[in-house]
């Protein structure tokens, strides 16, 4: 079991990852305190589909954070083949790791949907939220689901914006990291019939 203070808990699709993903990475380490961030791509998430294939996107993730020595990329939810719920990953993580203040990053445009989770009371006994803003509105409190508000870089990146760019034949140059870029064009040339509807 690993020892830490401060934990943090950043899940997503990054179909593909993007800088966006790295800077507000960095941000919620600095801005929390954390010792370290766990970054965790979902192999089926729950709420979308993936164009990116999943070990795909899970390789790229790993290379795009190889340098950050706080941040960790985990496969916890590639060791099976049901859909990714976060409170199922949030209790392996507890299970694995001697956390005194763990932390579950989301985005504000997840947490005003929150309540759909998939047992969202039960991911708050485990973990405390932060929530990212996203664009200038205002985050609208549930009192349910208490968090903490966590000022990260504006990027106006996405990964559909990314996608759409890539079905256009434009370039993706300086919006993906470096260490993965080739292979996000690459990736992107084999699916380009699927990527183009989304």
């Amino acid at each position: 079991m690993t020892v830490s203070g401060r934990l943090g808990v950043f899940g997503g699709a990054f179909d593909p990852v993007h800088i966006g993903h790295r800077v507000v990475a960095l941000d919620v380490c600095e801005r929390l305190g954390l010792e370290r961030l766990l970054v965790v791509p979902a192999a089926r998430p729950p709420h979308r589909d993936t164009i990116f294939p999943a070990n795909v996107r899970l390789g790229l993730v790993r290379r795009a954070f190889a340098r950050d020595p706080n941040i960790e990329v985990r496969d916890i939810e590639y060791e099976t083949d049901d859909v990714s719920f976060t409170v199922d990953t949030l209790r392996r993580i507890k299970s694995e790791e001697a956390a005194d203040d763990l932390w579950l990053v989301i985005g504000s445009d997840q947490y005003a949907v929150f309540e759909t989770w998939h047992q969202p009371l039960q991911i708050l006994e485990l973990a405390r939220l932060a929530v990212m803003r996203r664009g200038t509105d205002p985050i609208k409190p549930d009192s349910r689901f208490p968090f903490e508000a966590v000022e990260v870089t504006r990027i106006d990146v996405s990964a559909q914006r990314i996608r759409q760019r890539l079905a256009a034949g434009e370039s993706i140059r300086y919006l993906v990291p470096d260490s993965v870029r080739a292979d996000v064009e690459a990736e992107a040339e084999q699916l380009m019939g699927h990527i183009e509807v989304c």
